[in-house]
C-alpha cells in the first residue's frame, strides 16, 4: 500500500493544476481579470440652515474706573484706616486730618450767625416802629426808608453768615477724606504725620481702581466691521447690536472665562494708524479673575448665516486649482467640486460657491475615490439606544 502514496499525491496535484488552469482560462474568456468592488464612502445629504459665526480677537483688560483720592482740606494727616491694596466700599474713610482747625472755623462761624441773627432782629423793630411812625405822620418817610433797608441789609447778613457756617461744616468733613467709589486702594502716597496741601501731588492720598465691573478692550478690522454690520442690517438688528452681540473671554492657558460680557461702546472713527475701529465691552468681575493689564483673547457671538451651507473639515481636499469636495451623482459616480470656502466655524467650513442644498457629499473614505468612478454609499450606523 505504501508503494501506491506518491501515485497518489501526484493525482491530486494533477487535478489542482487542471482546477487552476480551467479558471484561467474561463477568465481569459470572459476578457481579463474580475474588476474590484467600488470603493465603500460615507456621504451625508447637503442642507442649508442657521449658522452661528464668531469672531476672536486679541483683547485687554481695563479698569471700569480709577480715580485719584486727593484733600480737600489742607493740615495734618492724622491717621490711615484702610489696608493697602485692600478692598473698599464708597463711603468708607480712608484718611483723617487734624480738625481742631476747623473745628474753631466752624464756632467762628456759628457765633457771627448769631450775631447776623440779632442785628436781623433789631433791624426788623426799626422798620416795624419807623413804618408806623410814618403812617401817623410822626416820623418822616426818609427815617422809614433807611429802616427798611437796613433790614434788608440785615437778612443778607443773616445768609452770608449762614453760607459761611456751611463751608465750615463742609472743611470739616473733609477731615475725614473718604472712598468716592468702591474698589483697589493702591499703596499710600503720603505718609502718616505729613503736612499735607490741596493743589499738585501734596493732596494725593491714594488711588482707588474699580474691578467690579471691568472693560475689556479689543480692536476689529473694517472687512470685518463691514461685512458683520451688512448681516445684522439684513436681519433687522443693527440698530439694537449691543443686545444682540455677547462677549466671551478665553484666557491664556484656553480655560474660559464664566461671566458674559456685552459691548456698550464703539469709537467714532478708525484708528489712522491701523485701520481697526475700537471696541469695549463691560464684563462683570465678581472675584476679581480679571485683572487690569491682562491679556486674553475676546469672542464676539451673536451674528448668525442664514440659508448657509457648511462642509465638515474632512471633506475638502487642496488641488493644484484651489480646495473642492467630492459629491455622488445620480449615477453612483464621483463628482469633483471645486469650492470657494467662507469663514471656518464649529462644523467645518461655510461653502460661499460649488455646493447646493441636496448634493450627496462624500465625507469619508476620500483617499480611495477617483472622478468619474463609481462609489459604493456605506449605509448609516445604527443610532445608540437612549438612555
Amino acid at each position: 500500500m505504501t508503494s501506491f502514496g506518491p501515485l497518489r499525491r501526484l493525482g491530486l496535484l494533477g487535478l489542482l493544476l487542471a482546477g487552476q488552469a480551467f479558471a484561467a482560462s474561463a477568465a481569459l474568456a470572459q476578457g481579463g481579470p474580475a474588476a474590484p468592488p467600488p470603493p465603500q464612502v460615507t456621504a451625508v445629504e447637503v442642507k442649508a440652515g442657521k449658522v452661528p459665526l464668531s469672531f476672536e480677537y486679541a483683547a485687554r483688560v481695563e479698569a471700569s474706573r480709577e480715580v485719584q483720592v486727593r484733600a480737600q482740606v489742607g493740615g495734618i494727616l492724622l491717621k490711615r484706616d484702610f489696608v493697602e491694596g485692600a478692598q473698599v466700599k464708597a463711603g468708607d474713610v480712608l484718611f483723617e486730618i487734624d480738625p481742631k482747625r476747623y473745628e474753631a472755623d466752624l464756632a467762628k462761624s456759628r457765633a457771627q450767625l448769631q450775631q447776623a441773627h440779632a442785628q436781623l432782629a433789631q433791624a426788623t423793630r426799626d422798620a416795624e416802629r419807623y413804618t408806623r411812625l410814618a403812617a401817623t405822620g410822626s416820623g418822616t418817610d426818609k427815617a422809614r426808608d433807611d429802616a427798611l433797608s437796613a433790614k434788608d441789609l440785615a437778612t443778607a447778613a443773616v445768609a452770608m453768615a449762614e453760607a459761611d457756617v456751611s463751608v465750615a461744616e463742609l472743611n470739616l468733613g473733609y477731615t475725614k477724606v473718604r472712598a468716592p467709589i468702591s474698589g483697589v486702594t493702591s499703596l499710600e502716597q503720603v505718609p502718616e504725620g505729613s503736612l499735607i496741601g490741596t493743589s499738585g501731588d501734596a493732596g494725593l492720598l491714594t488711588r482707588i481702581t474699580q474691578r467690579d465691573p471691568v472693560h475689556v478692550i479689543f480692536s476689529v478690522s473694517e472687512s470685518e466691521l463691514a461685512a458683520s454690520r451688512r448681516l445684522l442690517e439684513e436681519q433687522g438688528v443693527w440698530d439694537r447690536v449691543g443686545a444682540v452681540l455677547s462677549v466671551d473671554l478665553v484666557f491664556g492657558d484656553g480655560s474660559k472665562y464664566t461671566q458674559t460680557g456685552t459691548i456698550d461702546f464703539a469709537s467714532a472713527g478708525l484708528d489712522p494708524e491701523t485701520g481697526t475701529l475700537r471696541l469695549r465691552a463691560v464684563v462683570a468681575n465678581p472675584e476679581g479673575r480679571l485683572l487690569p493689564g491682562q491679556f486674553l483673547r475676546a469672542i464676539v457671538n451673536g451674528i448668525v448665516l442664514d440659508n448657509a451651507v457648511v462642509v465638515p473639515s474632512t471633506a475638502v481636499s487642496q488641488g493644484p486649482r484651489g480646495q473642492f469636495v467630492y459629491t455622488v451623482n445620480s449615477e453612483g459616480k464621483a463628482e469633483l467640486r471645486p469650492v470657494e470656502l467662507g469663514r471656518q466655524v464649529a462644523d467645518g467650513w461655510v461653502v460661499n460657491s460649488g455646493l447646493k442644498p441636496g448634493d450627496k457629499l462624500i465625507t469619508e473614505g476620500i483617499i480611495k475615490v477617483r472622478p468619474g468612478a463609481p462609489v459604493s454609499i456605506a449605509p448609516k450606523a445604527a443610532e445608540a439606544p437612549k438612555s
